[in-house]
């Protein structure tokens, strides 16, 4: 990204539904033009934000297993 901050105070965050109950949750959020990813212990510490066609990318990938231990 361009190094801009994005105001993420309005934004509305969704855990994901593949958070463990041990609190190793990520939240995800859509932006303008982009998806925003923090994480759930840490709200305050800032986010990442990824541009949607790689954002889409990566979550395909997820639901394929490519991640997958």
């Amino acid at each position: 990204m361009d190094g801009r901050k994005t105001d993420v105070s309005a934004a509305k965050w969704r855990k994901s539904s593949h958070s463990s109950a041990n609190g190793e949750c990520v939240e995800v959020t859509d932006l303008a033009g982009s998806a925003g990813v923090r994480d759930s212990k840490a709200p305050d510490a800032g986010h990442l934000t990824f541009g949607v066609k790689s954002w889409k990318t990566f979550t395909a990938q997820v639901r394929a297993g490519h991640y997958d231990r």
